[in-house]
Order: structure tokens, then sequence, then C-alpha cells
């Protein structure tokens, strides 16, 4: 991949239209800026560049997601949150949805708390096909419902390209799971609309597979990506359901611009892991957190073990709004 910058607009026009003139099956990749990002540089033995041209030929493969091509932090805005740069979101609720009257009960819940985000699952990927997978569209219908009535955007898991359209109508923010995250083509049949797409961290991928699983969406057409890291699997787990890469924060906000969030309830699995993953994440500048809650964890039907209750996560938050001012501070300071 190489990035050409121009002096203006006007030169970066001419440049495409040169391009798509002389290298026809040349992809490139051109937002109407200064810049055009081309996939090989065979092709600059053909151009006649100006002397203010700058080309740059070591920058990633996952062009549209990096810093490179995109200095600047994306901020998504929502009905009724907004993710990524100075803004801290809390995305909060059941692993699965499970009745009206519980939705509405943990969407007060997380209402009370700050949370803008109300997640639950009505399709679930589970590793036994013998377990509950959710309600699909009675459970859609009830988690629209309390995310409506409590002033919520509402979040919710697509596993399949097929269920787009089923989803599509009720949801406001589609999340794309650990399992799923090299789904190319949900992901690119996601990058074909513009709602928010929460991307987790697939179980066994690299900083740069997340990256270029994003990439598919950006590529696409659709810029409103933000990602999750949820923890790794790794040769130990017999304390851990994951281990929590927390080095993975600081490390995708200097390659990306798209907003970063931590998932501490699927890094820990265990209830007593939350709070401190959850405080270790913001410390490490994530821009949010995604976190399950139960009223009675132990009666949940899906992941009860690492379930919080709704005052456990109103703690949470107390003292990530604390860590988050310091690491404010920190970065003014320096």
């Amino acid at each position: 991949m190489i990035i050409i910058k121009m002096l203006d607009n006007d030169s970066a026009e001419a440049l495409y239209t040169q391009l798509k003139t002389q290298s026809p099956n040349e992809y490139i990749i051109y937002d109407h800026q200064t810049q055009l990002g081309l996939t090989s540089s065979a092709v600059l033995q053909t151009l006649t560049l100006p002397k203010t041209a700058q080309v740059m030929t070591d920058v990633p493969t996952a062009l549209r997601a990096s810093r490179q091509w995109h200095p600047e932090d994306t901020v998504i805005q929502t009905a009724h949150s907004q993710i990524g740069g100075e803004n801290f979101t809390l995305i909060a609720g059941p692993d699965s949805v499970e009745s009206q009257t519980h939705i509405d009960a943990m969407a007060q819940a997380v209402k009370a708390t700050g949370a803008t985000i109300l997640r639950g699952g009505s399709f679930k990927p589970r590793t036994n096909p013998y377990s509950f997978q959710g309600y699909g569209e009675s459970g859609l219908k009830e988690h629209r419902q309390a995310a409506d009535q409590f002033g919520l955007d509402m979040m919710t898991e697509i596993m399949d390209t097929r269920d787009f359209d089923l989803i599509d109508h009720y949801t406001d923010i589609f999340q794309v799971g650990a399992r799923n995250m090299q789904n190319f083509s949900l992901l690119k049949q996601l990058g074909q609309q513009v709602k928010p797409v929460g991307l987790k961290r697939g179980m066994s991928a690299t900083i740069d597979d997340l990256l270029n699983a994003a990439e598919y969406i950006l590529a696409a057409g659709n810029p409103n990506v933000f990602l999750i890291e949820r923890g790794i699997r790794t040769f130990d787990n017999k304390y851990t359901r994951n281990t929590f890469d927390v080095a993975a924060v600081p490390v995708l906000q200097q390659l990306t611009h798209l907003p970063v969030l931590v998932d501490p309830s699927h890094a820990a699995g265990k209830r007593s892991l939350v709070q401190p993953l959850a405080l270790a994440g913001v410390a490490a500048g994530a821009q949010g957190l995604m976190i399950e809650i139960h009223d009675q964890p132990e009666k949940a039907l899906v992941d009860g073990a690492q379930a919080l209750t709704p005052n456990e996560l109103k703690d949470i938050m107390q003292k990530a709004k604390a860590i988050k001012t310091i690491v404010k501070e920190t970065h003014t300071d320096d």
C-alpha cells in the first residue's frame, strides 16, 4: 500500500482521473480529499507527479483504519451516544434478552448508571449447539421497546448475513462478536449501510487481524466502526476465561483513529475480576466499557458467572470516571 499526498483537492482529483484512465484495474482509495491510496507501487512508474507530491510507502494494509490516512479521532454520533474522541461510552445490559419485564428492568438500571447503549443478545453464538441461543425476533422486539422507553441506543449481535434485514429493522448498532470477526461476507454487508458497528477482537486474532477486519467494513463504505478488546485465548485459561490484552488499547490508539472500547466481562469470565479489568482498561485509555449485568446472575440464561449486578456496575462507573479524570489530566500535563 502507498499514499500519495497532493498539495490541494484539485491536484488530487486530477491525479485520480489520470489513474483511472491509465490504470483502470488499479484499486484506488480516494475520498475526494488531498490524498490517494494505492495497493501497488508499480503504478508510480507510469505517473508524472508534481514536485509538491509526497509519496508514502511505509503504510499499513488496513489503510482506511490507519492514522496515516485519517489522523483525527473518529467520533460516531447516534441518537443517544457519542463514541470515540474525548467521550466515554458505557454499553451495558444482559448477555441475552430473557423477557420484556427483565430487559425493561435492566434498561432502567443501565440508564441510572449513565450508560447510553443497551446491549442484549437475541441471536447467540454458543460453543455447544444444545445451549440456549436466544429468542430471535421476539427478543429483538422486547429489546427495542426497552431501549426506546428509557432513551437508550440498542446494540445487538448479528451472526449471519441472512439475518441482516430482520436485525436492521430493530437495532441502532450492530455487534460483530469474536467468533465472527473474520466473517468477511458479514463484514462486507455491514459496510454497505451506515449504522455503527461494534467489532470485537477474535479469540485468536492479532491486532493487525482486527484492523484488517475493520478495513473490510470501511472499504465497503461505512465509516462508523468501533473496536472492542475482549480478551484473547492463550495457554492459561485456568483462572480467567481469556487473557485481557490491556496493552492493545494504547497500541490500537496509536495505530487507528477508530474508537477503542474494552469488554472486561468476556475477558474475565468471573464476576470478581470484571471490575479490576474494567478499571485497568480505563487507565490504559479505553474510550468506553461494555459490561454484562443481571439482577440475579445465578439465574441468568447465559453467562451468569460474569454478570454484575446493577449496583456493582454503578460502583465501577464511579471509579472509572475518577480514573478517566486522572488520565485526562496526565495527558494534559504532557
